[in-house]
């Protein structure tokens, strides 16, 4: 029976504010951010004076949209019977807080009557004159609408105002660097960095912010969490759904785009970066920079030679018959756009030099899984093998990210009797088995330190560059991929591939 023992800080009440969601009609607030902030409200972390207010180009009534939320409440929430046939009473308390205002991102005077509504005298006083601004539309709209904001901010910032103003962006955070630095650019000619918060929802999965705790809080893997005894470390992220109808983004995206470049970069920094001199948001961000300023590919190959694509065709997912890529609509007959990565890179410091990192991203997997392995090295000298034992056990620290979080150490034990054996056994945790509450979701969590004003997981202007430079060495490579029938572990060549430089 494994015992917890808390010894954590105290939790911060978030103030009252304004949450005005940008793009409020699509998607991502329907099935993430309406449902994560349900939630905080039912754990009291929203302020009872809080103002929802969704904005978007589609005209309709407050009403309406209040419906929509319960749709999506009902639908995307862990915590609401989908078949509740009376509202209960945090609901209702929540809907109240949820106003609409039809909104053009291209009209000045749309975004006049915002700032309007902003700064109602009688909504000032208990908002405290707060103001978070959410960016849930698709990237195209990202700069029209922080101009538009630039162009009204000095109305925001007058004398009547004085709380916070913050900004959070979805990813993708641009295209490429020149993208990325334009978006960057336009962005910090009207908001401050530290009011900016650039969103992965990967970072706020509990596992994910664990990896700090398991190696800063933990000697025992702390002292050997570095290039003299790990072997090498591998970062995966499985999925078994395909391109979920988004066949037009993902040719212009690719999974390198789209899942490597923020995704694993950010498990990887989290993975890599040295201890932060304190447990603030820019000191852990100034580490993961340096990682991805020492970053390079593996052994100063070429970038041709530590990357290898993959595409999926038709085949079984879960039992279930699924289509190739180059099916999918709004994908080209001829299409090399990759659905698989495996990448091969060095972080050239003292900790880590020499040590391989493979990165794999993969669409139409076998199974989910988002996961980071490392591998320690065996022991120079085959010991028991003299005694006649078969001695294959590598120590191996798992940390499961999703779908089931949690850590695992593999080792090795004797069999009992004899002739002398080793077994291979695991030393696990589960979050689902310690603590009777679920996890929170991501969203809710990255949301609640938006509104605490905590930036420790949120990407940095010089992170996002740093991650974009990178990832730009391979860009711009032709696209030959190797094939994989859906429902397997990607291409038969990437055994091969990795086995290289193990050698």
């Amino acid at each position: 029976m494994i015992r917890i023992e808390s010894s954590g800080n105290t939790r911060h009440s978030p103030p009252p504010l304004f949450f005005v969601i940008f793009g409020a009609s699509g998607d991502l607030t329907h099935r993430k951010l309406l449902p994560a902030l349900f939630d905080l409200h039912r754990k009291g972390d929203i302020h009872p004076n809080t103002r929802i207010i969704g904005v978007a180009r589609k005209d309709k009534t407050t009403q309406g949209f209040r419906k929509e939320a319960v749709d999506g409440i009902r639908s995307f929430s862990r915590h609401l019977p989908k078949d509740e046939k009376d509202d209960p009473d945090d609901l209702r308390e929540f809907l109240d807080r949820i106003h609409y205002l039809p909104l053009s991102f291209e009209k000045s005077a749309d975004f006049d009557r915002l700032a309007e509504y902003l700064m109602d005298p009688e909504l000032l006083k208990v908002t405290n004159g707060n103001i978070l601004f959410y960016l849930a539309t698709p990237p195209s709209f990202f700069i029209p609408i922080v101009e538009q904001l630039g162009r009204i901010r000095p109305s925001l910032d007058s004398s009547d105002r004085n709380g916070f103003t913050r900004l959070v962006i979805e990813k993708p955070f641009g295209h490429d660097l020149a993208s990325a630095k334009a978006l960057n650019q336009s962005v910090l000619q009207v908001f401050r960095e530290e009011e900016i918060h650039r969103i992965d929802h990967y970072l706020g999965k509990e596992t994910v912010q664990n990896i700090l705790i398991l190696r800063l809080a933990n000697p025992v893997f702390g002292a050997l969490w570095n290039r003299d005894i790990i072997n090498r470390v591998e970062i995966r992220v499985f999925e078994t759904i395909g391109i979920e109808g988004r066949g037009a983004y993902f040719e212009e995206s690719g999974i390198l785009r789209d899942m490597v470049q923020n995704h694993l970069f950010q498990l990887l920094t989290l993975t890599a970066m040295e201890p932060p001199v304190s447990f603030d948001a820019d000191s852990i961000r100034d580490e993961k920079v340096k990682v991805l300023r020492a970053l390079v590919p593996w052994r100063g190959e070429k970038p041709s030679g530590s990357i290898l694509f993959g595409q999926y065709l038709e085949g079984g997912v879960l039992e279930e018959p699924v289509m190739a890529y180059r099916q999918e609509k709004g994908v080209d007959l001829g299409s090399v756009v990759e659905t698989y990565a495996a990448m091969k890179v060095e972080i050239q410091n003292m900790r880590w030099a020499g040590v391989p990192f493979h990165l794999v991203a993969g669409k139409r997997m076998s199974r989910k899984a988002t996961e980071i392995v490392l591998h320690y090295r065996k022991p120079p000298f085959a010991l028991f093998r003299l005694a006649g034992c078969q001695d294959d056990t590598e120590n191996v620290l798992t940390l499961s990210i999703q779908p089931n979080e949690g850590i695992s150490l593999r080792f090795g034990i004797k069999r009992p009797g004899s002739p002398l054996r080793i077994d291979q056994a695991d030393l696990s945790f589960a979050y689902n088995q310690i603590y009777q509450e679920d996890p929170p979701e991501a969203y809710s969590r990255l949301i609640y330190d938006v509104m605490i004003g905590d930036a420790t997981l949120f990407a940095r202007n010089d992170e996002v560059e740093k991650a974009w430079a990178f990832m730009e060495l391979f860009l711009s490579l032709k696209r030959n991929p190797k094939f994989y029938p859906a429902g397997t572990d990607g291409p038969v060549e990437v055994d091969n591939f990795f086995s290289t430089d193990l050698s």
